[in-house]
């Protein structure tokens, strides 16, 4: 994965065709270590491709793989129009917080009149 994000990096900056060299310079500036042999398999599946084509080809792969949540069991009529409007939630008002509850200072302040600071002991 690695190899293609260094791919589409150097892509995206405008190098049309990335060689060997130009991915490894793309991961050593980022501590990344190469295996050459991944890096070449990656090179020679790329090779002579325009990376739009190749992207726009694994679009259609990438629309069947699990991403995790619930499975939905759909006709596929709904998923693929998009027509389909999504559920509405109910929004609950919230529940107003008791006195006791809000009490965050436990019953004592730093204003109090009844405290004596540390101040006051050494007079």
């Amino acid at each position: 994965m690695r190899y293609v994000a260094a791919f589409l990096l150097a892509a995206l900056g405008g190098n049309t065709s990335p060689s060997s060299d130009d991915i490894k310079t793309i991961l050593s500036s980022v501590g990344v270590g190469v295996d050459d042999e991944k890096l070449d398999f990656v090179m020679s599946q790329l090779a002579g491709k325009d990376i739009n084509e190749v992207v726009a080809s694994g679009l259609g792969k990438l629309a069947s793989v699990p991403t995790g949540g619930a499975v939905v069991a759909s006709s596929g009529g709904a998923a693929a129009g998009g027509d389909a409007a999504a559920p509405v939630e109910d929004e609950k008002e919230p529940e107003p917080e008791s006195e006791e509850e809000s009490d965050d200072d436990m019953g004592f302040s730093l204003y109090d009149k009844n405290r004596k600071s540390s101040r006051n002991k050494l007079i």
